[in-house]
């Protein structure tokens, strides 16, 4: 794919996402019936149960922040903590941002990016409008993320990172931005079989959320190549019951499928820093038994000791943690 042709997939999602963003229809506007598991007697709310949203997100939301799109629901798998920095890839209209602004509270923040203006603005209007004070967004590219790097504890977004002519350069973003030990939580089409000639050179099928799907192999690649590790995707088998009209006289979910995609940034090699209560954590993890301590109980501390080792390229003090955190 050449950089011209990158800059027209872009131009022609944008324009498409654009005009979603001004018009009162569900879904992603890609044809006249439209697509993305909806039609025009869908509402934006039944779209979104479709997905896997509860009713109560579904209506904490400001009127208009939820435009049926999507193809599954991140925050389901992204474990959001009070006080998280959150980054939503693709923000739209602040559907998923105004969600997880719920969950991090007033002493967390979420920042939105999206590069479409119209977007922008639509999800501004209801920042103002819902009164949300943790919540920004900025206009731009997912391949170029305006964020700092080291700056973000959790990374989300729905179905999005599919439209990039770019994926490599998101995952390397998306690896940059993130914290170490900081996490990937996202929704979005993968392909489990090469998909037909006629679905990926339709541009109409690209701007309706599956034809630059990649398969499950690739995305597993990509992300290990940008520096992730516990890479995990799996395919939402239920997502069949919503694609499965996504393409006029072709069944989309016997080449592809939505998946959950979850990876974490480690932190060997990252710029985790010493804080001024290592001291403490130190002596509480070995009294618990951790790096050279008895028998091991005290798992949060031996694991906060094993990551800041780790983050220093030492080889660490083993973290006995079922849950795998070392």
């Amino acid at each position: 794919m050449t950089v011209l042709n990158k800059d027209e997939i872009r131009s022609l999602v944008r324009e498409s996402y654009g005009k979603v963003a001004t018009s009162n229809s569900p879904g992603c506007g890609c044809s006249g019936d439209g697509c993305c598991g909806t039609s025009k007697s869908e509402t934006a709310e039944e779209v979104s149960l479709a997905l896997g949203y509860s009713g109560d997100e579904v209506n904490a939301v400001p009127k208009g922040a939820n435009m049926g799109l999507g193809c599954g629901n991140p925050q389901s798998i992204a474990s959001l903590k009070t006080g998280e920095v959150v980054l939503d890839l693709g923000s739209g209209g602040g559907f998923d941002a105004f969600l997880a602004a719920r969950q991090v509270g007033d002493s967390g923040s979420v920042i939105g990016v999206d590069m479409t203006s119209e977007m922008i603005s639509k999800a501004r209007a209801g920042a103002e409008k819902g009164g949300y004070r943790n919540v920004e967004f900025r206009q731009g590219l997912i391949e170029n993320l305006p964020v700092a790097s080291d700056s973000v504890d959790v990374i989300i977004s729905n179905c999005v990172i599919n439209l990039s002519p770019d994926k490599p350069r998101v995952f390397s973003e998306a690896f940059r931005v993130l914290k170490p030990g900081g996490r990937l939580a996202v929704s979005d089409i993968v392909a489990f079989a090469p998909l037909p000639e006629a679905v990926k050179s339709n541009m109409e099928h690209f701007t309706g959320c599956f034809a630059g799907a990649s398969m499950i192999s690739q995305v597993e690649d990509m992300l290990r190549n940008a520096g992730f590790e516990r890479i995990r995707v799996s395919p939402v088998d239920k997502s069949k019951t919503f694609m499965g009209d996504w393409v006029p006289g072709m069944n989309i979910t016997d080449f592809a499928l939505s998946a959950s995609i979850e990876a974490v940034k480690p932190f060997r090699g990252g710029t985790a820093k010493s804080s001024p209560e290592s001291a403490e954590k130190k002596a509480a993890a070995t009294a618990s038994g951790c790096c050279g301590g008895p028998a091991a109980k005290g798992v949060d501390a031996c694991c906060v000791l094993d990551a800041q080792e780790k983050a220093k390229g030492n080889s660490g003090c083993g973290c006995n943690d079922p849950a795998g955190r070392a």
